[in-house]
C-alpha cells in the first residue's frame, strides 16, 4: 500500500500523481554503454592475454557498477510519491527512512518551475512550491513539471 493511500482523508481527491522522470537513469545507462563498449572492444584486443584480460576486467567493472547505480535510482524512484490534492501537496521520499512534507494549498503563494533545454525536449523539470512562512524543498527530475504546477494553481 503506498503512502498516499495510507494518508488521504475521506474527502480527498488526488489530483495530480507524480514521479520521477527517466532521465534519473542516465548515469546508469552511461556505464552501462561503456561496458558494452568495452565488451565489444574485445574483438579488437586479438591473442594479448595482458590486454585482453584488462579490457575483460573495464567491462566488468562498469557493468558491475552500471547494475548498482541502476539499482540504487530505481529504489529512489520507486520509494518516491509526489501528489496534488484537493486540499494539500505531498512529497514523500525513503523507503527505510522516510521523508515527508506536506504544504496546505491555502498556503501555496507561488509554484516555480525550472527546466533546462534537455528538460524542455524531454518533459521534465525541477519544480519549487513557496507557501506561507515557509516552503517545500526544490523537487528535482519531476516528470511533467508544468502539469504539476498546472495542478497545484489551478484550484
Amino acid at each position: 500500500m503506498s503512502y498516499l493511500t495510507q494518508i488521504l482523508q475521506p474527502d480527498e481527491k488526488v489530483l495530480f500523481d507524480g514521479h520521477l522522470h527517466w532521465i534519473i537513469y542516465r548515469r546508469a545507462i552511461l556505464l552501462l554503454i561503456l561496458a558494452g563498449l568495452a565488451a565489444a572492444a574485445l574483438r579488437f584486443t586479438g591473442d594479448q592475454n595482458g590486454l585482453k584480460f584488462a579490457v575483460l576486467s573495464l567491462a566488468f567493472i562498469f557493468g558491475a557498477l552500471g547494475l548498482a547505480v541502476g539499482f540504487l535510482t530505481w529504489l529512489r524512484s520507486f520509494s518516491t510519491e509526489i501528489a496534488v490534492t484537493t486540499t494539500r501537496v505531498i512529497y514523500k521520499t525513503g523507503f527505510v527512512r522516510r521523508h515527508t512534507v506536506e504544504m496546505n494549498m491555502d498556503k501555496v503563494e507561488s509554484v516555480d518551475v525550472d527546466q533546462s533545454l534537455a528538460g524542455r525536449l524531454l518533459g521534465y523539470g525541477s519544480v519549487r512550491i513557496r507557501g506561507t512562512g515557509a516552503s517545500l524543498e526544490k523537487l528535482d527530475h519531476i516528470a511533467d513539471a508544468i502539469a504539476l504546477r498546472n495542478a497545484i494553481t489551478s484550484r
